[in-house]
């Protein structure tokens, strides 16, 4: 009786599915089945393990939220079209990248640094037409608004055509290149894009409005932004070889659980942006928005660089002070904007719900990341933490999410405090995610600036 009834909803479930369901069921195993049969001799028995056990994932995934099955499909056909294209010349070990990118296909736009370059267009115009909508009369917005959520949906497919392509890329330059390109800055920023972006559009599908596209889009552009400056100041597209500490099974689960936590943090702190501009008094914006970071930025700066006056910190103190000044106008219209940019925003307890559930879901995978990598620091290092800078930040981060979650479930937290604790936690979670590699060394310095 207990076994009848404990099978009913699984059954249940399986027979809600129709046609569409399965083929692309069947597709997801046939593609599995495809890259085990070609690549099982590069992995080892856990990369295994981890692909077969992305395969039920990724199906269950895309019977939750059907969009996710069109990106699955057009993604995996633009991958195999530019293995296909590279696989037409080889040199002594594979594939003859070099030769492969003379192909028109693969130069301007299936190649990983073209895919990308596309990426980054994409989710720019994404943002502009999501912030265009706000100033447009009532019948536009929501073309506007439409044509930036396509944008940032061609983005996503862009970003991981690229991240895919790459991979394969990464495996015809040398028998022990070949690494998921997940290891170094420009690579995890890649990742942190376009899973923002597809955290925000499950969102916007979700919660039936368009209008927190403007919000979360900036930080993400903003992500591209120091992605394009990385890789013209230190041509950080370049495939590397692992260091030894990276070379482990452990890397391929830890990180993207880590950046699952970074992109759902983020979506929570613009989630929050967009709730003070809607409730907070001009004063406390004004403060909070605009004086507080930069004064806490030039701080920092001046701890930083201080004592070292050669004219290469000149020119480098020259450079942020540009950036902290276009952070400060962009925050300042933003405040005086503030009707035009919260008149359609969601009702505030729609608002306090998303960034509650953002928060939430980006704890739980951080919370994982961080077990991980205690598992993974004791493979490489002999223990499990050695309250290095990273670890200690992580430990920060995790505290500080932590807090706000009881806080809201055992206090109640509600409202303007929790959108601006939530806002402040983005500050930390970049520090630990950026500031460490800028002002800190030790064990986890792979993407030094």
């Amino acid at each position: 009786m207990n076994t009848t009834t404990f099978d009913l909803p699984r059954r249940h479930a399986l027979q809600r599915r129709d046609a569409l369901d399965w083929l692309f069921a069947a597709l997801v195993l046939l593609g599995g089945g495809y890259a085990f049969s070609r690549y099982h001799a590069s992995m080892d028995v856990y990369e295994q393990g981890i692909l077969a056990g992305t395969l039920p994932t990724l199906i269950a995934l895309g019977w939750f939220w059907k969009p996710l099955r069109t990106l699955s499909i057009a993604v995996g056909a633009a991958t195999l079209l530019a293995i296909g294209l590279y696989g037409q010349q080889t040199d002594g070990f594979g594939a003859d990248l070099a030769a492969g990118e003379n192909t028109f296909f693969l130069k301007y736009m299936l190649s990983s640094q073209s895919a990308i370059l596309w990426m980054s267009l994409l989710f720019t115009m994404s943002m502009l037409f999501y912030w265009g909508g706000f100033f447009t009369r009532a019948g536009n917005s929501s073309v506007a608004e439409s044509i930036g959520s396509k944008l940032a949906w061609g983005g996503v497919f862009m970003a991981l055509v690229g991240t895919l392509v790459r991979w394969y890329e990464s495996h015809q330059i040398g028998a022990d290149i070949g690494h998921i390109p997940v290891s170094n800055l420009y690579e995890v920023f890649v990742l942190f894009c376009w899973m923002t972006t597809l955290f925000y559009l499950y969102y916007e599908q979700r919660f039936a409005t368009r209008s927190l596209g403007a919000y979360v889009m900036l930080v993400v552009s903003a992500a591209v932004a120091f992605l394009l400056w990385y890789t013209l100041e230190r041509g950080a597209q370049e495939i590397q070889p692992l260091v030894p500490a990276l070379q482990s099974w452990w890397m391929k689960i830890h990180v993207p659980a880590n950046f699952v936590g970074y992109g759902a943090f983020a979506l929570a702190a613009m989630v929050a942006l967009a709730y003070l501009l809607k409730t907070a008094t001009t004063r406390s914006l004004w403060i909070g928005l605009v004086a507080m970071p930069v004064a806490i930025i030039a701080i920092i700066l001046a701890v930083r660089f201080g004592g070292d006056v050669t004219a290469a910190t000149i020119t480098g103190l020259d450079g942020w002070a540009r950036k902290i000044a276009g952070v400060a106008v962009f925050l300042a219209i933003a405040v005086a904007l503030r009707p035009r940019l919260t008149a359609r925003l969601p009702d505030l307890p729609q608002l306090d719900d998303l960034m509650y559930k953002a928060i939430a879901l980006g704890f739980a995978f951080f919370t994982i990341a961080t077990i991980l990598g205690a598992f993974w620091a004791a493979e490489a290092w002999g223990g499990y933490w050695s309250w290095d800078p990273k670890e200690t930040w992580a430990l920060i981060v995790w505290l500080n999410y932590a807090a706000w979650l009881h806080m809201r479930l055992m206090k109640g937290l509600r409202g303007t405090v929790a959108a601006w604790w939530a806002l402040v936690g983005l500050l930390v979670t970049t520090f630990a995610f950026l500031g460490v590699n800028m002002f800190l060394s030790g064990l986890h310095s792979y993407g030094e600036l």
